[in-house]
């Protein structure tokens, strides 16, 4: 059934009130009558809507090669194979909405100049205390963990998480330590719960320990899919030489529709957890601190989102601002053609970590109101069906990211911390820094520094270096004590003996080898 098609069995209020979006305006059914109507029939409702007013507004594109087919035509395709894939109603709202949002070619974009800097944030080191009551508000939390990842950007076809950081211990073996350590301190049920694709969950759940468990609340929930789009006529694309390419996620703003989706929101509700903290698997920095819940929840806060001061190499992360006196998070795909104001860390100080915390209750309320969920601005991935064939068609992916709440949850803060609670892994680069001396994994599962001042930086040439397999066999018996460093900048094929040493600003350019025993300095 088509969602123009789909009709109440009950009545439908008689006012339609059009939702302000930041980004374009989707009406949805206004629900003055709750006794009335059912959820489910409030979500086909909106959907219908929204195919109608795309339909009122549908154009025809100049005449050519393709197929002209209409936005509510091509909609109505994408949820038809939703539906088919067993999408749920609310994960459907949610896609039509991205897709009302790509009809407007201006969707999402915030030009510098109609946006504020933030004035100096809470700090983590000021919020009260919270050691006395930690074990009550960490037994109303769960730590949810971004997983759907394939480690694609280093060249494997896996779960991220399954790399190793240390010798023997993956990213997800690390986590479970934090978590583990921190339930025996504070005897807080602590669920870990992960937010997994439909690539990472057998090989994640398999290596899962069993101790983390937690009865009645399950391990993990799905993240949902969605088709890809042809660039030239938003219709869902189709690939017969492969039907798996034909989808792709929706980015991590799922996590939100996917929580109520899956059931797992419902469920860790009924469990008493109403908070979680949010972050992303690869970042071995975001631990649980009850300082930051503990505030939230006494000072009636429904989202905070943890952010850095911001520094050069922060210039294409996500940075947060206000507009209209409101706080936004703008990613780099929202800064207009020409707008050059995006890299300014002395205008926008603050960025985005991706450590955030929900309060679930303040989310299920949003949800009640709003089924597609929090009202998240639009990134559009241009890509090929095939990614790994430019010549392929040319697609669409409709994304949003899960910082962007900010924005679109009345009462959402952000809270200054420490740089060493944002040390993401996104790079080979990334990898031989935490794999080195440079930091410590203890057995609680912190992952320390042990260097004086800021981070070294590594700069690998990618030519040699982009992927796993390429920085093991350039590095095989380990990463060099980096400790002492500055920087380590490498150019060309080069490939590093045992215990070589860093000190200060090292730079090496190949081809050739570093001998055992080396030190590398200015």
């Amino acid at each position: 059934m088509n969602a123009a098609e789909i009709t109440p069995t009950k009545p439908i209020p008689p006012t339609v009130i059009p939702i302000e979006s930041s980004h374009v305006v989707v009406p949805i059914a206004a629900i003055t009558q709750p006794t009335t109507i059912s959820a489910a029939e409030r979500i086909a409702i909106c959907l219908g809507v929204i195919v109608a007013e795309l339909t009122r507004g549908s154009h025809t594109r100049p005449p050519g090669s393709v197929r002209i087919v209409t936005p509510a035509a091509a909609l109505d395709q994408a949820l038809d194979r939703m539906r088919a894939d067993g999408a749920g109603e609310t994960v459907l709202a949610a896609f039509a909405r991205r897709f009302a949002q790509l009809e407007d070619p201006d969707a999402g974009m915030l030009p510098g100049d109609a946006l504020d800097p933030v004035e100096d944030p809470p700090a983590l080191e000021d919020l009260p205390d919270a050691e006395a009551d930690a074990s009550a508000i960490l037994d109303r939390l769960a730590v949810i963990k971004l997983n759907g990842g394939l480690g694609t950007s280093m060249g494997l076809s896996g779960p991220k998480s399954l790399i190793e950081v240390k010798p023997g211990h993956t990213f997800l073996d690390v986590i479970a330590r934090q978590v583990l350590a921190l339930r025996a301190d504070t005897r807080a049920r602590l669920p870990l719960v992960l937010l997994d694709s439909f690539s990472t969950r057998a090989r994640t759940l398999e290596a899962l320990p069993d101790e983390l468990a937690t009865p009645a609340i399950p391990p993990d929930f799905l993240q949902s899919r969605e088709p890809k789009l042809r660039a030239d006529t938003h219709a869902p694309v189709d690939w017969p030489k492969d039907p798996e390419l034909e989808w792709c996620p929706p980015g991590h703003g799922d996590l939100y529709v996917s929580l109520a989706d899956s059931g797992m929101l419902a469920t860790l509700l009924e469990a008493g957890i109403d908070w979680a903290f949010v972050s992303n698997s690869d970042n071995l920095g975001a631990e649980v601190d009850p300082r930051i819940p503990a505030w939230a929840d006494a000072h009636g806060v429904p989202f905070v989102m943890e952010v850095v001061r911001g520094t050069a190499a922060d210039r294409k992360g996500g940075h947060i601002a206000r507009r209209d006196g409101r706080l936004i998070l703008r990613e780099t795909a929202q800064a207009p053609p020409g707008d050059d104001s995006f890299t300014d860390v002395e205008r926008w100080r603050f960025y985005n970590t991706n450590n955030l915390w929900v309060d679930l209750r303040a989310l299920r309320a949003l949800l009640d109101e709003q089924p597609a969920g929090p009202d998240l601005p639009l990134i559009v991935n241009r890509k090929t069906v095939d990614p790994r064939d430019p010549a392929s068609t040319p697609v669409l992916q409709l994304e949003t990211a899960m910082g962007a709440a900010l924005g679109a949850i009345d009462g959402a803060r952000a809270v200054l911390v420490p740089r060493t609670r944002f040390a993401p892994v996104k790079t080979t680069d990334d990898l031989l820094l935490v794999r080195s001396d440079a930091y410590i994994l203890d057995d609680d599962g912190h992952v320390r520094p042990d260097f004086e001042g800021p981070p070294p930086v590594v700069a690998l040439d990618p030519k040699h270096y982009k992927t796993l397999a390429d920085l093991e066999r350039r590095f095989p018996h380990g990463a060099p004590s980096l400790r002492a460093a500055r920087s380590l900048t490498v150019q060309g094929d080069v490939t590093f003996g045992a215990e070589v040493r860093i000190v200060g600003d090292g730079s090496v350019t190949g081809p050739g080898n570093v001998p055992d025993g080396s030190t590398i300095t200015a």
